[in-house]
Formats: C-alpha cells, sequence, structure tokens
C-alpha cells in the first residue's frame, strides 16, 4: 500500500463551540492508481489534502507510507518525505512572479541539492512532459491559465514522486484546457505515476480509475 491514512480526525474550538471537519476517515491509496476525491462545500478537502501533504496536523491519525509510518516522525523528516515522495500541484499555480519557466520547475530540485547542469536537464525533461518545449525562459505573467496549471504540474513531477496530489487542477480553465490537462494527467498515468486529484467536477472525476465522495467530514462512497 503506497498511502494508508486511520482514523484521521480533525476537529476545532470556535467560542467554545467544537466543529468536526474530518471525522474518523480512514483512506488506502494503491501504488500506479488514479483517484479523484469529490467535495461540496465545507466537506473538508482542503484539510485533508494537506494533511497528506503533511502540513496540517491531524486532532488523531495514523499514516503510512509504503508500510511505513510517517505522522510520528520529526517536522525535519516528514519534510523531507513531502520534499522527496510528494508532487503537490496548487490550485492557484502559485508560481513566483520573478522566477522563469525553467527557473520555477528547477526549484524543488536546487532545494534537493541537485547539480545546476543535472537540474536543468530534469526540468527541461518535465517540460516536455508537458507540452511546454520552447517556454522555458517565459515568465509567469507571459503564460496562459493553462500554460501556468503546466508549469506548475511540471515542477511537480521534476522531483519524480512516488504520488501526485492536485488540488482543483482544472479551476478556472475552459473546456478545452482542461481536457489538456487531464490527457497530461493521463499520459503521466500511464507512465505509473500514482495520481490523486480533488476536485468538484465531475466530469473531471469520472476521468479517473476511481472516485472517492466525501460530506460532512466522512467518506461516504468510493473506499
Amino acid at each position: 500500500m503506497l498511502l494508508e491514512l486511520k482514523n484521521i480526525t480533525k476537529s476545532y474550538t470556535l467560542w467554545e463551540e467544537v466543529f468536526h471537519v474530518l471525522s474518523g476517515v480512514n483512506l488506502d491509496i494503491e501504488e500506479w492508481e488514479f483517484v479523484a476525491i469529490m467535495w461540496p462545500s465545507g466537506s473538508g478537502k482542503s484539510t485533508l489534502m494537506n494533511i497528506i501533504w503533511m502540513l496540517d496536523t491531524p486532532t488523531s491519525w495514523e499514516f503510512f507510507m509504503n508500510g511505513k509510518r510517517v505522522d510520528n516522525l520529526s517536522d525535519s523528516k516528514q519534510s523531507r518525505v513531502r520534499r522527496e515522495s510528494i508532487g503537490f500541484i496548487f490550485q492557484n499555480y502559485s508560481l513566483i512572479p520573478r522566477l522563469s519557466v525553467i527557473e520555477q520547475v528547477k526549484l524543488p530540485l536546487i532545494y534537493q541539492w541537485v547539480s545546476q547542469k543535472e537540474a536543468t536537464n530534469m526540468a527541461i525533461e518535465a517540460l516536455w512532459k508537458v507540452w511546454l518545449t520552447g517556454k522555458e525562459k517565459s515568465m509567469p505573467n507571459e503564460l496562459s491559465w493553462g500554460q501556468k496549471q503546466r508549469v506548475a504540474i511540471a515542477r511537480a513531477i521534476a522531483i519524480s514522486p512516488k504520488i501526485m496530489l492536485a488540488d482543483e487542477p482544472t479551476w478556472a480553465l475552459d473546456t478545452k484546457t482542461s481536457e489538456e490537462i487531464m490527457k497530461i494527467f493521463h499520459s503521466l498515468h500511464q507512465e505509473g505515476k500514482t495520481i490523486l486529484i480533488i476536485t468538484h467536477e465531475p466530469e473531471i472525476a469520472q476521468q479517473t480509475k476511481r472516485i472517492i465522495s466525501i460530506r460532512d467530514g466522512n467518506i461516504v462512497d468510493g473506499i
């Protein structure tokens, strides 16, 4: 099992009232799966995504990756697991305005102490996979929304992660561009990538191999 999340609960207190965001969620993701998590507004999807990426700490949980428990690791060790094993694609792309396309993609590689030459070669390959060859020197303000999303995908796959997490990857994109983005995910899946997409769009979720629905802090379908 690539990912095992057991009994995830997340709650917070506001004005002496306790709110439950996640209520004992159990989630298993096999290697090479292509999974969509469907969510209505307020279902806790962002919380769950941040928990999987180890940026948020649940009230209680157990988290295993490749059979090894990671929820009890130190912050620095969790950060290393996150950098090396999980490629995250943000809903708003999170590109740095002052960096060119290739510099954006090289950034996580540099953080892993990859040499400049090797990082450049790896970034060029990642950009080729998302059909952005020739855009290496472009700046974010010169790109369309769809191209920005492809840069974000290239940045995520450059580190060769075990799993890719995509938060609303077709958000704010037109139908044609959304189809192009999904073609890239299908291609990456065929290469052996494990992909987990969070979406509220049924037509996007239906293109994956398994759909998990979350409502009121619980998984209600697709376990």
